[in-house]
């Protein structure tokens, strides 16, 4: 596997090796040891996801409280989807920018997101299929979430799916209703960097 640092601290691109022959493909899209080497904390599994989306769909921005916080590991295993990460902690050098990896079932990337970051994918295909290893389980009172199409943040969403006809974004009533990023600080939603470097660091 090849590690690669994304634009935000804590959040990485992972790059698979795929062994094939006219059987399939076999991989390893997780491995705790490179990954503790590599990143320097290890991964806690408390809760694996599967969510499987049509062509246009958005989810996200979305994050929890810090502490606990919830890292997420991320990868597609059929179709694909423009998955995000978004720096919400308030003091960071980055706060409030995004960057992004383009997961799918060719490439088999992956994107690990430490907690305190925001998370947002759109898929591009019909039955696009996202499968999440969650450092820990859901609890929807530390859950939050930011609008994805707010302007302040801008994330350049892409407007074609994989077959090159356009997408109408379908957005879940929650996530649509989701405050801004300003509102979100505002109402003292978001993590604080120095909380959340405090808190990962004592994993």
């Amino acid at each position: 596997m090849e590690y690669r640092e994304l634009s935000i601290s804590g959040a990485w691109e992972i790059t698979t090796r795929h062994f094939g022959d006219d059987r399939g493909v076999f991989l390893e899209w997780f491995k705790q040891a490179p990954f503790s080497d590599r990143i320097g904390a290890e991964m806690a599994l408390a809760q694996a996801n599967c969510s499987v989306s049509a062509a246009g769909v958005m989810r996200g921005i979305h994050f929890a409280d810090v502490p606990p916080g919830q890292a997420k590991y991320v990868t597609c295993a059929k179709g694909a989807v423009l998955d995000v990460v978004v720096d919400l902690r308030v003091g960071s050098p980055t706060f409030g920018q995004w960057d992004s990896v383009l997961l799918d079932d060719v490439s088999r990337k992956a994107i690990y997101i430490s907690a305190g970051l925001g998370h947002a994918f759109l898929s591009l295909e019909d039955d696009s299929t996202v499968l999440y290893l969650c450092s820990t389980a859901y609890a929807p009172g530390r859950e939050h979430e930011v609008n994805p199409l707010d302007p302040e943040i801008g994330i350049a969403w892409p407007t074609v799916g994989r077959d090159g006809a356009p997408l109408t974004f379908r957005l879940s009533a929650k996530d649509e209703a989701a405050p801004s990023l300003a509102e979100a600080q505002a109402a003292g939603l978001l993590p604080e960097l120095a909380t959340t470097i405090d808190w990962t660091s004592a994993l």
